[in-house]
C-alpha cells in the first residue's frame, strides 16, 4: 500500500469527488485523475473486503466505450483475442487487443447487452471496459474503423460511474440497495436494472478474489447509489487498499504488471484469448507461441517467508545464481502475514514451490514461486 499521493496535474475528477472529499479522503493522481488513495486506515479498508463484509470502491476512473453497429461483432472480432461470436447477451468476457506483434496493448472486458434493450437496427451493443492507463489505447484502436462500415464508438467515461462492491457481503448490500434480481446475476453476467427511474448496468464481477458486483450508472446518480450502498454497510476502499487485494488475487494491472513489451500470454490473460476464433490483429503470434512451444516467460507470485522492503524490477535469481526474472508489484499481505509479490520468471522455474532469491537493499531474500492468486476468497466458493 505504497503508491506516492504525488503526480502530474489532476486532469480528470470522479463524479463522486466531492463525496470522497466529504469522507477526508487522502486524494492523488492516478493516470491523469483524482482518486481517493484511502478513507483514513488502509488496513481497515482492506478488512472490509477481504475479512468482514463488503467495501465499497470507485473505479469511474475506468475506461467505458459503447460499441454498435451492424458490423460491431466483425470489427472487434478482427481487434481482440477472444471470440466475440462466443459472447451470449447479459454476459461479459476478458480479452486484450495486441498488436500485430502479439504484444499487449490493453487488457478489457466486453459485455453484451441484451438486445431488446437496444435499437435493433444497429445491431449487438457491447460495452468495453479498460484501466484508466489503457483509455487511450483502447479509444485510438477502436476509433479509427468507425469510417469502414457500420461500426459506431461513444466514450461514455466522463458521463457515467462505475462502483464496485466487494466482499462476502456484496451480494446482501446490493440486494438491499437494487432488488432480489439485481444479485441473481451469475459470475460473468450482466443485466440492466431500474433504480430510483434510472438504469443501472450490473455485471457479476472480482477485482479482489471475493465475491464483487459492479455497477454502471449516470454520472449524475453516482452521489445517491454511493450514500445508499454505505448506508446499507459498504465500506469505502482507497487504491491502495484495492492494491494489495488485486495483488492477493493476482490480478495483473498495466503500466505495473503488463505493457507493450509484454506478448498478451505472457502476462497471464490466457482466459481472455480464443485459438478456436481464426484471425485477429496478432494471432499469429499468439498462436505460434502456443503450439511451437511455450512463452519464455511468465507473470508468476512470489511469496517470501517474512515482511521485506522490496522494489520494483529487482532481479530474481535461481539458488546457483542465475538472473531468472524481475519483480513487478509488490505488497505485504495482511492475510498471509508475509510480503509476496507478481513477477516475471522464465519458463523453466515456473513450477510452484521453486525455490529462488531476490537481491534487495536488505541483502538476499529467500522466495519461492507460487501458484496465483495467492488468497482464494469468496469468489471462488461454489456454493455461493
Amino acid at each position: 500500500m505504497n503508491e506516492a499521493a504525488t503526480g502530474p496535474v489532476i486532469a480528470l475528477k470522479s463524479p463522486l469527488d466531492d463525496t470522497h472529499k466529504r469522507l477526508d479522503a487522502l486524494m492523488k493522481e492516478h493516470h491523469g485523475w483524482s482518486v481517493p488513495q484511502s478513507f483514513g486506515d488502509e488496513l481497515f479498508e482492506y478488512a472490509a473486503v477481504r475479512e468482514r463484509g463488503a467495501g465499497l470502491m470507485d473505479l469511474s476512473a475506468r475506461g467505458r466505450f459503447v460499441v454498435s453497429g451492424s458490423e460491431a461483432v466483425q470489427f472487434l472480432n478482427g481487434l481482440i483475442t477472444n471470440d466475440m461470436k462466443t459472447l451470449d447477451q447479459n454476459r461479459w468476457m476478458p480479452a486484450a487487443f495486441p498488436n500485430v506483434q502479439g504484444r499487449l496493448i490493453a487488457s478489457v472486458r466486453v459485455v453484451r447487452y441484451q438486445d431488446d434493450l437496444t435499437d435493433k437496427k444497429t445491431g449487438p451493443t457491447f460495452l468495453l471496459d479498460t484501466e484508466a492507463i489503457t483509455h487511450a489505447n483502447v479509444l485510438k484502436t477502436i476509433d479509427r474503423f468507425t469510417f469502414a462500415g457500420d461500426f459506431r464508438v461513444a466514450d461514455l467515461t466522463t458521463e457515467t460511474a462505475l462502483l464496485s462492491v466487494q466482499g462476502r457481503r456484496a451480494a446482501e448490500i446490493v440486494r438491499s440497495v437494487l432488488g432480489d434480481a439485481a444479485t441473481q446475476v451469475p459470475r460473468g453476467g450482466v443485466a440492466q436494472g431500474d433504480w430510483q427511474q434510472e438504469q443501472v448496468t450490473i455485471l457479476h464481477a472480482t477485482h479482489t478474489g471475493e465475491d464483487g458486483f459492479d455497477l454502471v450508472v449516470k454520472a449524475e446518480q453516482a452521489r445517491i447509489l454511493w450514500d445508499a450502498l454505505v448506508n446499507a454497510g459498504a465500506q469505502p476502499v482507497g487504491d491502495n487498499a484495492q492494491d494489495t487485494l488485486r495483488i492477493e488475487a493476482g490480478i495483473p494491472h498495466y503500466g505495473k504488471d503488463m505493457d507493450e513489451t509484454n506478448v498478451v500470454t505472457e502476462a497471464g490473460l490466457d482466459d481472455s484469448v480464443s485459438y478456436t476464433k481464426g484471425c485477429y490483429i496478432g494471432q499469429e503470434i499468439i498462436a505460434r507461441i502456443k503450439y511451437r512451444g511455450h512463452v519464455a516467460k511468465k507473470l508468476s507470485g512470489l511469496i517470501f517467508d517474512q515482511a521485506a522492503k522490496l522494489e520494483v524490477g529487482v532481479k530474481i535469481k535461481s539458488l546457483d545464481d542465475k538472473e531468472v526474472g524481475r519483480l513487478r508489484s509488490v505488497t505485504y499481505s495482511p492475510h498471509l502475514g508475509r510480503t509476496i509479490a507478481l513477477g516475471y520468471v522464465k519458463y523453466d522455474y515456473l513450477a510452484p514451490g521453486t525455490e529462488v532469491k531476490v537481491i534487495s537493499a536488505d541483502g538476499v531474500l529467500a522466495a519461492r514461486v507460487a501458484t496465483l492468486p495467492f488468497v482464494r476468497g469468496s469468489w471462488y466458493d461454489d456454493s455461493r
